[in-house]
């Protein structure tokens, strides 16, 4: 069914976002993480457009949306200018109020967008992640090791780019084994999928850019306005990932969030992929 439903272009932010919208009744926000694209739903948004309007975005830099140019300063990849885009793409869709599904990095644009847009955002579930400030705060090998990408992909342009661009096959194969249950889900089909839309012309270049700005911007962001979620939050994790094995998600999300609740699933990073059904169960749960 995914597959069946063209893709749609809207301008917003100055910038075009390619994303799916598909079902009916309320609002919901998908956003996929690194290093894949809105693709990442296929497994879980039929499911989810059984009762609700499901919108799959790709985030600027990423998928079919706009690459847009970046500078030093990296605001062009800050999660408050990603997040504006989303809003933005919402708001001209047509909706005033919705809730966010956000994986990897789509969750920490989600993140932003809840504290940026209280009185739009009515309930945030992210996927799979800790805090920005508390990972770069409270970095330990095992978490080096399972995180590298985050302190490889923040140096200087273009020692990054050009080392995944001379194998980006590679690269994106080994993310996937690394920080995906071992079982088999993703077929191969899949995997090409992902090495073609991310080896495309500027996506490279603009998720590191993504990771530069969550290295520098983002965190003056945070530091910045020291705010609180304000809506319901439910976190879910992967119990054989990095977070699930190391960390209290739960106790780590209390001191960024009023009202959190959260749950691990048999799962490694890519949840809605590795366990779509427990997945949707259990946001289907919290969103009543």
């Amino acid at each position: 069914m995914y597959n069946k439903i063209k893709d749609k272009k809207l301008n917003v932010n100055g910038i075009t976002i390619s994303f799916k919208i598909f079902g009916s009744g309320y609002p919901l926000l998908l956003l996929h993480g690194y290093p894949q694209s809105k693709y990442m739903w296929r497994k879980i948004a039929p499911l989810l457009a059984e009762k609700y309007t499901v919108v799959c975005s790709d985030l600027r830099g990423y998928g079919k949306s706009d690459k847009p140019e970046s500078d030093s300063t990296h605001t062009a990849y800050s999660k408050k200018t990603m997040a504006k885009d989303q809003y933005e793409l919402m708001r001209k869709l047509g909706y005033t109020k919705f809730s966010i599904i956000g994986h990897d990095r789509g969750a920490r644009v989600a993140h932003r967008m809840a504290l940026d847009y209280t009185m739009s955002v009515d309930k945030l579930i992210l996927l799979d992640i800790l805090p920005t400030p508390y990972v770069f705060s409270n970095t330990n090998q095992q978490l080096a090791e399972n995180y590298f990408h985050w302190f490889f992909l923040i140096q200087k342009y273009p020692f990054p780019e050009n080392i995944i661009k001379n194998n980006p096959s590679l690269f994106i194969r080994y993310l996937f084994n690394k920080w995906g249950d071992k079982t088999k889900f993703l077929s191969e089909k899949d995997i090409l999928k992902y090495i073609n839309d991310f080896k495309s012309k500027g996506t490279i270049h603009a998720s590191c850019e993504d990771y530069r700005a969550a290295a520098s911007i983002d965190l003056d962001d945070h530091k910045n306005d020291r705010k609180k979620i304000d809506c319901p939050l439910l976190i879910l994790w992967g119990e054989k990932g990095i977070i699930g094995t190391n960390y209290d998600p739960i106790k780590i999300w209390k001191a960024w969030s009023k009202n959190v609740t959260g749950f691990a699933l048999k799962s490694g990073h890519f949840i809605p992929e590795e366990t779509p059904e427990q997945c949707y169960v259990l946001i289907k749960g919290f969103l009543k």
